[in-house]
């Protein structure tokens, strides 16, 4: 679902979207606190709770104008700049990186990933700026980490502007804290290095210790943070 909900007279609009995992999204831009106040009280009764949206933490004006509308911080993420000169990383023993071998495999070890995060702390708590998983995935954007004849770990890079974006990584919960995680990123980070490319980006929920550590331990460096703010 995604709706555009102008007002005559205000230069601005409100846009509402629905993630992947069922949550409502809003964004509402405008120029100045008296037409966010305008779009806000026209498109906040229309709108059923929860309701979600996400601000640059160093955007004090902003936050402002949704705190004023009645919402509050539900969770903070990490905005990281990752270097792509790292070391590598030994790739654990019966363990082997590589593409996917097809978009069905693919498709099947991401609904695994999901299904074993959904049952531990939700889907929701995935960064709330995570790209759509599309249709038809483009395999050239995910390594993969086999062993025992399936997939036990992925990394997909998000295709941005600016520089590539770590958009997930996930290894299962029966291999994990073996080293996969963090020969899949050691992996990606290498292979941008040999194209030219300085860095990349993440995005690492600061209630997530083993995701600070895997990145942090990479190099990377903070640079910003997000806010997720909820109305209830």
């Amino acid at each position: 679902m995604n709706h555009l909900f102008e007002r005559p007279g205000v230069a601005g609009r409100g846009e509402v979207s629905r993630r992947p995992d069922g949550r409502l999204f809003l964004s509402i831009d405008t120029w100045d606190d008296a037409g966010f106040a305008l779009l806000a009280a026209d498109m906040l009764p229309a709108l059923p709770r929860p309701l979600f949206t996400v601000v640059d933490e160093a955007d004090a004006d902003l936050r402002a104008r949704w705190e004023s509308a009645g919402f509050t911080i539900r969770r903070r993420e990490w905005e990281y700049v990752v270097p792509t000169d790292v070391d590598p990383v030994p790739v654990p023993a019966g363990v082997t990186l590589g593409p996917p071998s097809d978009e069905r495999s693919l498709r099947a070890f991401e609904d695994v990933i999901r299904a074993e995060v959904s049952a531990a702390v939700g889907w929701q708590e995935m960064p709330a700026e995570i790209l759509p998983r599309p249709d038809t995935p483009d395999v050239t954007k995910y390594v993969v980490a086999a062993a025992g004849g399936g997939y036990v770990g992925l990394v997909r890079l998000a295709a941005v502007t600016r520089q590539p974006r770590i958009g997930l990584i996930a290894v299962r919960a029966d291999r994990q804290r073996r080293g996969i995680g963090r020969a899949l990123l050691s992996s990606v980070l290498n292979t941008l290095h040999r194209k030219g490319i300085p860095t990349a980006s993440a995005e690492v929920n600061e209630t997530n210790p083993a995701a600070v550590a895997l990145f942090e331990g990479a190099g990377a460096r903070r640079v910003g943070s997000n806010l997720e703010l909820v109305l209830r």
